[in-house]
């Protein structure tokens, strides 16, 4: 049995240690929102948090994320960049297709932890891994500046 703790709840998990972290939220947790995408770690469909710093989980074994803190998008709300980012989201209309817009987010919230005020370059750097196929990529750098200038003012975008 392997302890997971998951937006802040515990989950035992009945999985072989090697397993993807990827497999087991989607399966044994059920959360459904971070997406398989490549399963090699290169397209950032499966980014989560592991004590605040994003991770690709299709390639995290499961047991290397034992007595660690795991978010996934589903819980990416409750920080103030995650909630700044999804408002951002909305309010743009980011998302075409939407299916790599969980790692994109989940991505940008560990960039503005890091960065509060990026950059363009700052912004490209981090997130040029994070594919998306539609190539939102001029919205999603637009909806993190406007994310940051909202969590600056300690508002909502």
């Amino acid at each position: 049995m392997i302890l997971l703790d998951v937006n802040g709840k515990k989950y035992k998990v009945d999985v072989a240690p090697d397993v993807p972290l990827l497999w087991v939220i989607r399966e044994q947790v059920g959360l459904t929102g971070t997406k398989f995408g490549c399963g090699m770690a290169l397209c950032g469909a499966c980014t989560v948090l592991i004590d605040g710093e994003a991770q690709r989980s299709c390639q995290f074994p499961v047991k290397d994320a034992e007595g660690k803190k795991i978010t996934t998008i589903e819980g990416i709300g409750v920080t103030p960049a995650g909630k700044a980012l999804e408002d951002a989201w909305i309010t743009d209309d980011v998302p075409q297709c939407g299916y790599c817009q969980s790692g994109q987010i989940v991505q940008a919230a560990a960039l503005l932890k890091d960065k509060p005020k990026p950059s363009d370059a700052d912004i490209d750097a981090v997130m040029s891994g994070n594919l998306c196929r539609c190539g939102t990529y001029q919205r999603i750098r637009g909806a993190i500046h406007k994310a940051a200038e909202s969590m600056e003012k300690g508002g909502t975008p």
